[in-house]
């Protein structure tokens, strides 16, 4: 039997009859994972970024709810109230990229159990781009996918400190320190540090405001910077992604013109090769494509269940 797990409606503004469990991993660790029924046409797993939660996809939850498929939103390892994996809980870390795999897998056989209907849709933002484009390129139940801002690879300027970064990462590997914080990264999660003006989430006050309310208000929820093992980890797995094929479902990807924390030119690559795919350029976004003005986040779903749509 999976233990119920919290489920921080006072913040999540997600819709009401949600549910959240504990699962339990191939490997050993705690994941969380909720959903929303009533939702007939199939069924629409969201995976969040880097830092985020259950609760910060409430709003999106209730935009596929409305649309008439049921939500599924995964607390990755390491983050939200999933088990985190060093003694250091506000920090980022994982051991290999390929563990969040595990976490996938858990996730769509408690499904199974929940007999939610299919097809399986994929929603991926940022970080959960990533992984579910690994997830596609291997055997899968998804008809169709979605991505936000996927990060397919990653900004670091000025550009002549990527190889640092590859170099310590590996060498902190080697030696046993993969779990210190990565040089140059806040410990404080963003929507705490920073103000709304210039941010590099969302043009949007409202969600930004969401957000720090759920950061100050849980703030067991949240995580800042990466370990140094999670940015060797991230980097190894985004240019060895960037080398294969393009998966053959079909999906949409919605990139922020003002997009500055994941990489245009690897995601602008990745879908001119995706024979299926389409690419969305949206004027006056920033990272947060489900987070951002109502009317970017409105073309967003729209553009998402009319893929869907086709695949019923």
């Amino acid at each position: 039997m999976v233990d119920a797990a919290p489920l921080y409606e006072d913040c999540a503004e997600a819709p009401e009859n949600g549910f959240a469990h504990w699962v339990t991993t191939a490997d050993g660790v705690r994941i969380r994972v909720a959903y929303w029924r009533g939702g007939d046409k199939g069924t629409v797993f969201i995976f969040p970024g880097r830092t985020e939660y259950i609760e910060k996809y409430g709003p999106a939850a209730g935009e596929f709810l409305a649309r008439g498929y049921s939500p599924v939103v995964i607390d990755w390892r390491g983050q939200g109230l999933a088990d985190r994996l060093i003694d250091d809980p506000n920090l980022g870390h994982i051991d290999h990229f390929s563990s969040y795999q595990n976490d996938v897998q858990a996730a769509l056989e408690f499904v199974h159990k929940l007999d939610l209907p299919k097809p399986y849709m994929m929603c991926a933002h940022s970080m959960g781009g990533c992984i579910g484009l690994r997830t596609l390129m291997g055997n899968h139940e998804f008809k169709a996918a979605a991505f936000s801002a996927p990060m397919w690879g990653v900004l670091i300027k000025p550009d002549v400190l990527r190889p640092v970064a590859w170099a310590i990462s590996s060498a902190a590997s080697v030696l046993g320190g993969g779990g210190r914080k990565a040089p140059g990264t806040d410990a404080e999660t963003y929507v705490v540090a920073n103000p709304y003006d210039d941010n590099l989430l969302t043009k949007d006050r409202d969600m930004f405001d969401m957000m720090k309310t759920q950061a100050t208000q849980h703030p067991d929820l949240m995580i800042a910077a990466p370990t140094v093992q999670w940015v060797g980890q991230s980097l190894r797995e985004m240019l060895e992604l960037s080398k294969q094929p393009s998966p053959s479902i079909p999906s949409i990807t919605h990139l922020g013109h003002d997009e500055r924390i994941v990489d245009p030119k690897r995601i602008k690559d990745r879908m001119e090769r995706w024979t299926n795919g389409k690419l969305v350029d949206v004027p006056a976004a920033e990272h947060e494509i489900m987070m951002e003005i109502p009317a970017t986040r409105d073309a967003f779903y729209d553009d998402a269940m009319a893929l869907f749509d086709t695949q019923l």
